[in-house]
């Protein structure tokens, strides 16, 4: 694989996937997350190649360009001398579904995917990822316009499984911070509450103890 246009725009948010741990090798040795940009305004995307998430910087062999695909053989075309994400298929149904889209980042994160499981957009949770059938239940999330005002979904049958789309990977990236960013200040409220909702039962039980004996 030649170096591409985008190429450095890839490996830079990469790294920040990287830097954030939502991309990477858990603690058995399997990879998992990877991210595309489309080839101009063509149905093909240069995305990471499969088993390369525990490389820290990738060359542009390590890429593969996806030329050509179909959803009903579960089948992929491809350029390069790696072989594409088995999530392909789902970042193609993301391009093909919104023509403004220009990079795609499918990432890991537990508690934000358990906060925004069935409250952003959800696959089914019969749907596993990396099939067809996943391809097809991105298809559909875009009926509706939630998901591309939004830009995030949920994969529930893949656990901590979160994708977000963009005209760049700057918008992509931005998308996930903005919905950790949201998290955590959920996260930070309820904890305040649940403080004040302590405090004011202890106060409510000495003063019931002083009227009790004066």
């Amino acid at each position: 694989m030649p170096r591409f246009a985008g190429f450095a725009e890839l490996n830079r948010y990469r790294r920040k996937l990287l830097a954030l741990g939502v991309i990477g090798v858990d603690a058995s040795g399997v990879g998992f997350g990877n991210l595309s940009i489309r080839n101009g305004a063509t149905p093909r995307f240069y995305i990471t190649g499969s088993a390369t998430a525990g490389i820290s910087e990738l060359m542009p062999a390590d890429y593969a360009k996806v030329v050509a695909y179909d959803f009903v053989r579960n089948w992929l075309e491809c350029e390069g001398i790696t072989v594409a994400s088995s999530e392909s298929l789902t970042h193609a149904a993301v391009y093909e579904s919104d023509p403004t889209a220009r990079a795609v980042i499918h990432c890991h994160d537990q508690k934000l995917w358990a906060a925004l499981l069935d409250e952003a957009p959800t696959t089914p949770k019969r749907v596993e990822y990396g099939t067809p059938e996943m391809a097809y239940a991105v298809r559909r999330l875009f009926e509706a316009p939630e998901v591309r005002r939004r830009k995030i979904f949920v994969m529930a049958a893949h656990d901590g499984g979160l994708v977000t789309f963009g005209r760049d990977l700057q918008e992509a990236f931005g998308i996930l911070k903005n919905e950790m960013a949201s998290h955590l200040k959920d996260v930070k409220h309820r904890h305040v509450l649940n403080s004040e909702l302590r405090k004011s039962s202890r106060a409510g039980r000495r003063a019931k103890e002083r009227r009790a004996h004066p």
